[in-house]
């Protein structure tokens, strides 16, 4: 597989790739970014593209032309606003959908959401003005979140009668079980202040132009990290979810997950280049 295979041709979403470095933008903002079935179709066929192209699936750094694998993605939104939810069209077309239609809906979205949470690399999110009902799922899903002051994020599905149910996992995940109930009972608008507070976002910056200066220091940051252990990072957390077994099975369980880190090629090369005092093979010099 060659990294410099074209992306898949899309219309409501722009791809860049920049060495190990990709930026997907949501590019309706006409509509302020709102999600119809297009762009969330669109969405999850780059999700997969990327995650196949990534430096955690392929297990090395570039390909065999010696073009780069993929360790982060940054999702941004064209124009004011980040995403403003479902599409109104789509919305209306749910109501006079039959319940197998809503139910293919609902398997698309949940296919958006997740490509996301578990996508292999370390993923980024540069959000300005509103990230409403679906937009707040992806910011749910994403590992690291700089938004401008001015954002305003909500579940606001019950406003309409509705849940955000197929996002739940994900914000619950990153909220907690109280303040997820709370915020989607209340369904209204956070600002920055309380999004940071409750940790629906890790950063904020005054203004737009300081997304992008902000995120290419994150993403200098992410890149001094062994990129399979930022993969595999993501798997250990997704155990400590589910587990079920007994306290001393999960300290065995941990035990083999960390010799088997120190055993691969990664682990070796971030220990050597340790000891030798030299930059590891995945930092820039």
């Amino acid at each position: 597989m060659k990294i410099m295979d074209k992306p898949p041709q899309t219309e409501l979403v722009t791809v860049e790739i920049t060495d190990s470095r990709c930026h997907i933008k949501l590019d309706r903002e006409e509509k302020f970014n709102a999600l119809n079935v297009q762009m969330i179709t669109e969405l999850c066929t780059l999700f997969d593209w990327t995650a196949e192209r990534s430096v955690g699936v392929q297990g090395t750094l570039t390909d065999t032309h010696g073009a780069s694998y993929l360790r982060t993605l940054v999702l941004s939104g064209a124009g004011r606003h980040f995403c403003a939810g479902a599409d109104i069209n789509m919305m209306r077309d749910a109501g006079a959908n039959t319940p197998e239609e809503n139910r293919i809906d609902s398997e698309r979205l949940d296919r958006l959401f997740n490509g996301l949470w578990s996508h292999p690399c370390f993923t980024i999110g540069a959000v300005q003005g509103v990230a409403l009902g679906g937009g707040a799922g992806l910011v749910a899903c994403l590992d690291h979140v700089i938004a401008t002051s001015n954002v305003k994020i909500a579940l606001s599905e019950g406003k309409l009668g509705i849940l955000p149910a197929v996002i739940g996992p994900y914000v619950y995940r990153r909220l907690g079980s109280a303040c997820f109930r709370r915020l989607a009972m209340q369904a209204s608008r956070i600002e920055s202040e309380e999004a940071l507070r409750i940790g629906f976002i890790e950063a904020v910056v005054d203004s737009i132009d300081e997304l992008s200066p902000a995120v290419d220091e994150l993403v200098e940051e992410i890149l001094g990290t062994g990129p399979q252990a930022i993969t595999l990072a993501k798997e250990l957390t997704l155990e400590f979810d589910r587990w079920t077994g007994s306290d001393t099975e999960l300290r065995e369980f941990t035990l083999d997950f960390t010799s088997r880190m120190r055993g691969s090629l990664e682990g070796q090369e971030g220990l050597s280049s340790f000891l030798d005092k030299r930059p590891a093979n995945w930092k820039n010099e």
